[in-house]
């Protein structure tokens, strides 16, 4: 792992990786082409490829997300999930709503809106497994949309996210899917292997977001017209299709920081008060009622949906291929995308809050709106007004606005509506163009976004496929094209779950290889340095200046740790030695590392931190000029938690050498269990010759000889 971010390295900075975007533009446009051109033989071939894939690999994308919800949740409650998406020392950039806001916003387009009203009807009308217009077709109407946008396309999120999120924060590995499956294929994802990867992710991720935007732009052209009295009509589509690659423009140089924050912001704002409006002037009581029974049958039912094909059911396949398949393609298409900007807006948090978090608060914002949308139009239907029910049902633009017009306010309410739905349109263009610039570039750092020219290029192109869709048929061969160009994405999927899980048993490993040689506790595993009494004594109220712990760390630290290196290479390993000056504190940081060749470098790092003095007393605690430096341990995966501020030069280098034997045991401990796979099978050993990593008591005893 500690070779990652050298061997994926890219000397050149941020670049255009021309193969991923080559490709990937002649298949988007060649299909654009086609579907424009050809408009009945595309929705035809389409239609015959979908109901293939739904008759014979339905049950693969059912075990596909049954597969990654497991996997989130087993990673989120292991002891694993307390590692953090950066150093051990990282914290959240954003704070709690921002992010949540962020989450929501990212993850969830317009086409939610679209669904919450047609879905439920049509479960209702024409439900799949009983009887239609009966209490169980009822119960279940809006159950389904809930499962359709509930935690199985949060987890797909949460898997990519946080894989992307731990190579590049943690590891110093670039943001992207490839990194993600360095411990699987190694050095080989920067050639054609990862090329590929990013292929499928980007294809994927364009097919999604421009099926959301036709979607959005189909029920925008109902708003826009109501509002402002204009034509209906693919002309209006179109000019709404502009708008959203002109919004993109203007936001290339806003960023995450700004432009998509604000709009997160603002957009679940809008969805909340569209809610509260519809709640407290709809049915009130009925809507609540029905929402309570609704969460309440999806928890007790998810286990059963999520593994439901309908083998039994009469036309069980075109229903699956019409709904849950293509709701499962969708949420795999905009894995990559969505997992890329969750990553990118979560570092610092553990693997269990993001996983909790995303699978959770976002989904009950899903919740509230798919049920108080869908029960408002259940309400209108189970109260006879069967006009409504075919028309949510054969165009569900319309339904949706005509839903609308029955409240009071009509014209305020759909104003805030069209408002909402606009928000998350533009939401998802942005970002889409954001992940795909990046998905087609070659990025050493996380915090990079790839060239302004190309996230415009995106969008436009995104705009001239989601126009060919929309010339091809509209809605109906979106969702087609979605469920084709997913399939892919699943195999990333598999190969994302199977990386993840081997570099969690190096966390694990190193864990336990630190248990093994502790004696006491640091604050992050391994042990601390023991001090005399005296220097305990003193520490206590010791807040040293920057010129105190500058003047320790040249005198006491460099040193030693001089010493020990210069040792270490007498004794024949490959030790380096190095000083940098770190910007933040202008002092000085010094760090030895020794290569352990095929396995991970020993790696021990000093720098000072700076830390608010604590209030003693009467003494008030200021951020700002009442400061303190501390001289912290940090490894490869952040800080030890411990000062050596005070030690004697012979006690810092008894440190390095206690943190070379948790090391050595870490190393230990994990080839002891490594494990073998398809793709990394193990080395084989022979039998009359010694482990590769050598034994801490002989690699200890040649230093402090």
């Amino acid at each position: 792992m500690s070779k990652g971010p050298a061997e994926l390295a890219e000397h050149r900075g941020a670049h255009v990786n021309w193969r991923v975007f080559g490709v990937s533009c002649a298949v988007i446009l060649g299909f654009s082409a086609w579907a424009m051109l050809a408009p009945d033989q595309a929705r035809g071939t389409m239609h015959r490829t979908v109901t293939w894939i739904a008759v014979n690999l339905g049950w693969f994308y059912v075990l596909t997300v049954t597969l990654v919800i497991l996997f989130v949740l087993w990673v989120a409650f292991s002891r694993e999930g307390s590692v953090r998406l950066g150093p051990d020392h990282s914290r959240p950039q954003y704070n709690l709503f921002t992010w949540v806001a962020m989450l929501f916003a990212a993850g969830v387009g317009i086409d939610m809106l679209f669904y919450s009203v047609t879905g439920p009807v049509t479960q209702y009308m024409v439900p799949v497994s009983a009887e239609p217009q009966s209490v169980e077709a009822t119960r279940d109407a809006v159950v389904w949309t809930m499962f359709h946008y509930g935690i199985t396309g949060w987890s797909m999120y949460a898997l990519l996210g946080m894989a992307m999120g731990y190579f590049a924060y943690r590891w110093g590995m670039p943001l992207s899917i490839r990194a993600a499956l360095y411990p699987l294929l190694g050095k080989r994802v920067r050639g054609l292997t990862g090329d590929l990867i990013d292929i499928f992710a980007l294809i994927g991720t364009v097919f999604g977001v421009a099926t959301s935007m036709g979607i959005g732009v189909v029920l925008l052209n109902v708003g826009f017209a109501w509002l402002f009295g204009l034509q209906e009509g693919l002309a209006l589509q179109v000019a709404l299709v502009v708008v959203a690659v002109v919004m993109t423009v203007a936001a290339t140089t806003s960023g995450v920081d700004k432009g998509i924050r604000l709009v997160s912001e603002l957009n679940l704002w809008c969805a909340g008060a569209m809610m509260l409006y519809i709640l407290v002037t709809g049915e009130t009581a009925f809507l609540l009622n029905a929402m309570v029974a609704n969460i309440g049958r999806f928890i007790g039912t998810l286990p059963q949906r999520t593994m439901e094909t309908f083998a039994y059911a009469p036309g069980g396949a075109e229903w699956m291929g019409g709904w849950t398949l293509f709701f499962w393609a969708f949420w795999l298409a905009w894995g990559p995308f969505v997992g890329l900007f969750l990553a990118r807006i979560s570092r610092g948090r553990t693997l269990r809050e993001f996983v909790i978090a995303a699978i959770t608060a976002p989904v009950l914002c899903d919740f509230i709106i798919v049920s108080i949308f869908g029960n408002s139009a259940l309400f209108e239907v189970l109260h006879g007004n069967t006009a409504f029910a075919e028309l949510a049902m054969t165009e569900p633009e319309q339904g949706w606005y005509a839903l609308l017009e029955g409240f009071p306010g009509a014209a305020f309410l759909i104003g805030l509506a069209t408002l909402s739905g606009l928000l998350f349109y533009l939401t998802s263009a942005n970002s889409g163009a954001m992940v795909m610039s990046n998905f087609s570039s070659s990025i050493p750092k996380p915090a990079q976004d790839g060239a302004k020219w190309l996230r415009i290029f995106w969008a436009v192109v995104t705009a001239v496929l989601t126009i060919a869709m929309l010339v091809a048929g509209g809605v109906t061969t979106m969702e087609y094209a979605t469920l084709i160009f997913a399939l892919p994405v699943t195999v990333v999927a598999y190969l994302v779950m199977a990386s993840f899980s081997k570099v969690l048993r190096m966390e694990r490993a190193e864990r336990e290889g630190q248990v093994i040689r502790r004696r006491s506790a640091a604050a992050h595993g391994g042990q601390v340095p023991e001090k005399t009494w005296r220097q305990r004594l003193a520490q206590l109220r010791a807040y040293p200046s920057q010129k105190v712990v500058a003047q320790f760390l040249e005198e006491v630290v460099r040193p030693a740790l001089s010493d020990v290196a210069e040792e270490f290479r007498e004794q024949g390993y490959d030790a380096r030695f190095t000083t940098t000056t770190v910007t933040p504190t202008g002092i000085p940081e010094h760090t030895l590392v020794i290569d352990k060749a095929d396995h991970r470098d020993f790696h021990y790092q000093v720098a000072a931190v700076e830390a608010p003095v604590p209030a003693l007393g009467a003494r008030p605690m200021s951020r700002g000029d009442d400061v303190f430096y501390k001289v912290e341990v940090f490894t490869q995966t952040g800080t030890e938690g411990y000062d050596l501020m005070g030690l004697t030069r012979q006690q810092v280098i008894s440190d390095v050498l206690d943190r070379y034997e948790a090391h050595l045991a870490f190393l230990r401990y994990s080839h002891e269990h490594d494990y073998a796979s398809v793709l990394t099978p193990a080395e084989p050993h022979e039998p009359d010759r010694a482990p590769a990593v050598p034994t801490v008591a002989d690699d200890v005893e040649r230093i402090e000889e």
